[in-house]
């Protein structure tokens, strides 16, 4: 099928209802697989000609599933499929007399006169919309070349990472992240351990905003689902790419796969060079005496790291799968920088000053292994049985030094020392059953047990007389033991224009937290129901509603209860606190869903309804100028927002993706006699792409983001605006992709706070700064060049 041919069965999709004579509509269906793989085949073009002058009446192409369902009033017709890259397929065999035509399966072959150098690859929308999630698609993402999950995370609809590396979902903190659907600890946001997922490895990730009793519970926001990589195409096939950049940003990275009619063997190998640079100030006024202290500072991260990923299917038969694979990743870091402190009196004279550098080193070993096994059953490929197993380990082992040089006035400590010792192992066991009753009625059922284990030691030396000695005070070992055992049913109606989906989850948490040094104990062991429930209605072809009501939980974390803290800045101190309660959520959103046209628009409402919010408290010592950050619980959170999704092809060469997000809260809590933290706020952000095709075949992308500023208990966020930018061009018929990156364009991304409460007055500022990064891919076998590059975290 040639260019023309595409554009005009695209075309017939949405006009050929209006042609035809006035008979009874026909209702066609089936699902396309690759013959050689058992696989279903998206975006194969399926159409219906006139037997009498061959030409198309009109047509459809198939979802993520293979599958298409289409109508037609016409009466003396063949059927069509086809596929770039595999042979075409005629059907004629069919009941013309009958209102339902079902194909059933449609195998398709690949061309054996393929040229093995052609590399086509069906591009996908950047982002997909459906019924409980949207989809994006990282490959269509060019800024993305030479970051990581976190900066790809970042451009993602819905969802905001700081320059902090904190993620947030529609403006709430508590999105749970997942890896294939699963808790990892690769995935967790406490020390950065996201950064071991690279672009090249990520094939698409997931917002579920309000997801049903299938998933887990955890995530007062919601869900965030990265799925990884893995190709299964026939034969031998891989890539490799080189990244260099400015500031230091050196990498390689490396993909194989080799499939058969067993085995599917699929491999990836990165290791590379980084540094992350940063700058920071801030001050904090005491209100009692009008006492300052003023930071001001620079530093620069550098990693080095190794990270593979070694797995294999094995196809017992075509309705049975075995898949065992393994992730192991190993950082190398050292990380320098240096503070001038400044203490001012009341009358600005100067009390002391003095420099803060700071030397660290750090080894992190990360790896995850999984054994996962599905069944299809024979009489129904949408009944299957999936098993899986999953263990994972984060580990940390650091030592830091700070030397403090006075300039003026008097210190008790020139030298301290600290120690970190980090373990944390986590292990998932899931099963998941898929029964369809009949064309319009499937029931779900499953189970999961996470079980995570974590131990913290940490230790500070100070240098007194000559010698290292400890400082019992802020030297602890922490353990965190959490097993969360859990269970669902589902049951679901789909009919053609209107569905409906509910289902149950009941869930067991038994946390258990040890402060050894001083023998405190924290033991929580509860059990939750969490009902939710989802409805569609399509009205019309090109228009569509859907409703859902879900209930969330956020468990406090380990950085949430772990009371120790580091000493990077003595005056500014975060620790975490044992004593923490869950935060439930009641989330309820309405969408609607438009095609009008060439543009694609989502709108829809949410309210979220939280207790025991836990947000961060700051106390301040006014003897010592100390400021001591933890988390609390405290009070209720109403939440109201409104969303808009969109995509618009303006032109052939232009079109624009992006995202609003609008809320308004309120929130009611008194922490104690003197702090009181009713208020209400508001707080926007909008993210927009727009992608242009150039000449001599280059493709250009800008996205800009813009977060307002809002209001937390005590802080005022400040607003922010910044641009990504991407150039790609293939060349040597697609099977070399050169990419140019370019990340906060104008070095304007920033985290900016203000706290003013009635003991003191607090303002922070911290920058990375502006990312180059140029990437160029190359594709072998039947593969293709990633288009993005193997590179590590920002």
């Amino acid at each position: 099928m040639n260019v023309k041919q595409l554009i005009f069965v695209l075309a017939l999709s949405f006009l050929g209802h209006f042609a035809g004579a006035q008979t009874k509509n026909k209702t066609i269906k089936g699902v396309v697989i690759d013959k050689n793989t058992n696989t279903p085949i998206e975006f194969a073009t399926v159409i219906i000609a006139d037997n009498t002058s061959k030409k198309p009446i009109t047509g459809i192409t198939t979802d993520e599933t293979g599958v298409f369902n289409f109508t037609t009033k016409a009466t003396n017709f063949y059927v069509e499929v086809s596929f770039i890259g595999y042979t075409s397929k005629t059907i004629t065999d069919f009941n013309n007399a009958n209102t339902e035509i079902n194909l059933g399966q449609i195998f398709l072959s690949e061309e054996a006169n393929q040229l093995e150098e052609v590399v086509v690859r069906a591009e996908k929308s950047s982002t997909e919309f459906k019924l409980d999630k949207r989809v994006f698609n990282v490959g269509k993402d060019l800024s993305s070349t030479g970051a990581s999950a976190i900066e790809v995370l970042n451009n993602v609809p819905s969802v905001n990472v700081n320059i902090e590396g904190q993620i947030s979902l529609r403006g709430g903190q508590g999105a749970q992240i997942l890896i294939n659907g699963k808790p990892s600890v690769i995935a967790s946001q406490e020390g950065n351990a996201l950064g071991t997922i690279t672009a090249d490895q990520i094939e698409k990730i997931e917002v579920i905003t309000n997801p049903s009793a299938k998933y887990e519970a955890e995530g007062t926001t919601g869900i965030i689902n990265i799925v990884l990589r893995k190709n299964e195409k026939a034969g031998v096939n891989g890539s490799i790419t080189l990244n260099t950049g400015v500031p230091n940003n050196h990498s390689i990275g490396f993909s194989l796969n080799k499939r058969t009619e067993k085995f599917n063997i699929f491999s990836q190998l990165g290791v590379g060079k980084r540094t992350f640079p940063n700058t920071f100030t801030s001050l904090s006024r005491n209100k009692a005496d009008a006492t300052e202290i003023t930071a001001t500072g620079s530093g620069n991260k550098n990693e080095q790291f190794y990270n593979v990923v070694l797995g294999t299917d094995y196809h017992i038969n075509k309705n049975n799968v075995i898949t065992l694979s393994g992730n192991f990743a190993y950082e190398f870091e050292n990380e320098d920088s240096e503070s001038l402190f400044s203490e001012n009196y009341t009358d600005n004279t100067l009390n002391r000053s003095y420099t803060r550098i700071e030397t660290t080193e750090a080894t992190n070993p990360k790896f995850q292994y999984e054994l996962q096994y599905k069944k299809d059953f024979e009489n129904n490929k949408e009944q299957n049985l999936l098993f899986s197993a999953l263990g994972s380990f984060f580990g940390k082992d650091q030592s830091s030094e700070f030397n403090n040089t006075v300039l003026s006035g008097v210190l008790n400590s020139s030298r301290q020392q600290t120690r970190t010792d980090f373990k944390e192992a986590q292990y998932t066991f899931k099963l998941d059953y898929t029964h369809p009753i009949s064309e319009k009625y499937t029931i779900e059922t499953g189970g999961q047990y996470v079980l995570n284990d974590v131990t913290n030691d940490y230790a500070v030396n100070d240098f007194i007389n000559n010698a290292w000695i400890n400082n019992a005070g802020l030297t602890n070992i922490f353990n965190y033991n959490q097993n969360v055992l859990g269970a669902y049913v589902t049951g679901a109606y789909e009919g053609k224009k209107w569905g409906i989906k509910l289902g149950t989850r009941l869930e067991n948490t038994n946390l258990e937290t040890v402060l050894q040094n001083t023998n405190e104990n924290n033991s929580q062991n509860y059990t939750n129901l969490f009902p939710s429930i989802h409805t569609s209605y399509k009205i019309t072809p090109k228009f569509s509603l859907q409703a859902g009501f879900s209930k969330r939980i956020y468990r406090p974390r380990l950085w949430d209860l772990n009371p120790f803290f580091n000493i990077r800045n003595n005056f500014n101190i975060f620790t975490g606190n044992p004593n923490l309660q869950p935060e439930f959520t009641d989330s309820y959103e309405i969408t609607s869903i438009h095609k009008l046209g060439k543009l694609n628009l989502n709108l829809g409402v949410y309210h979220r309804y939280t207790t025991d919010v836990i947000e961060d408290v700051s106390f301040f010592n006014e003897t010592t100028n100390v400021t001591t950050r933890r988390p609390e619980n405290f009070g209720t959170s109403n939440t109201t927002g409104f969303e808009a999704n969109y995509k618009v092809g303006l032109a052939k060469w232009f079109s624009i993706n992006g995202d609003f997000n609008y809320n308004i809260f309120n929130r009611k809590g008194q922490f104690d006699a003197n702090n009181n933290f009713d208020f209400n706020g508001t707080r926007w952000d909008t993210k927009s792409t727009a992608k242009f095709k150039l000449p001599a075949s280059f493709d250009l992308e800008v996205t800009t983001i813009y977060r307002s500023q809002y209001k937390t208990a005590q802080n005022l966020i400040k607003d922010n605006l910044f641009a990504n930018l991407g150039l790609r061009k293939k060349i040597i018929k697609g099977k070399v992709i050169l990419n140019l990156s370019v990340r906060d364009i104008f070095a304007s991304r920033r985290f900016q706070s203000i706290t003013d409460v009635p003991t003191f007055y607090a303002e922070s500022d911290r920058q990375r700064g502006r990312f180059v990064t140029f990437g160029i891919s190359y594709g072998f076998g039947k593969g293709e060049a990633m288009e993005f590059g193997a590179s590590k975290r920002f």
